[in-house]
């Protein structure tokens, strides 16, 4: 592996601000700023704007955008559950 070509992979905070939650973790992202962790060490923060503790996906309060599902959609264009005379006898 070359030398000098990749960053430098390290312990850095990422805080979600609209949840306060905080978490460490390895990242090669790099910040000014700094805060002081629980084990008493300092890393760098990067804010970020959403993570899973904010996020409608992992939190449960996702909306649903399809107001009508496919099984009602399909019945509204094909009928439901109508039988259709295929002209077949048997």
């Amino acid at each position: 592996m070359q030398q000098d070509k990749h960053p430098d992979y390290r312990p850095v905070v990422f805080r979600d601000r609209s949840a306060g939650y905080a978490f460490l973790t390895r990242s090669t992202a790099t910040s000014d700023q700094t805060i002081a962790w629980d084990d008493g060490e300092t890393y760098p923060v990067v804010d970020v704007e959403i993570s899973s503790e904010s996020h409608p996906f992992y939190t449960g309060k996702a909306r649903t955008v399809d107001s009508e599902g496919r099984v009602a959609r399909f019945e509204r264009r094909y009928g439901a559950g109508e039988e259709q005379d295929t002209g077949k006898t048997g």
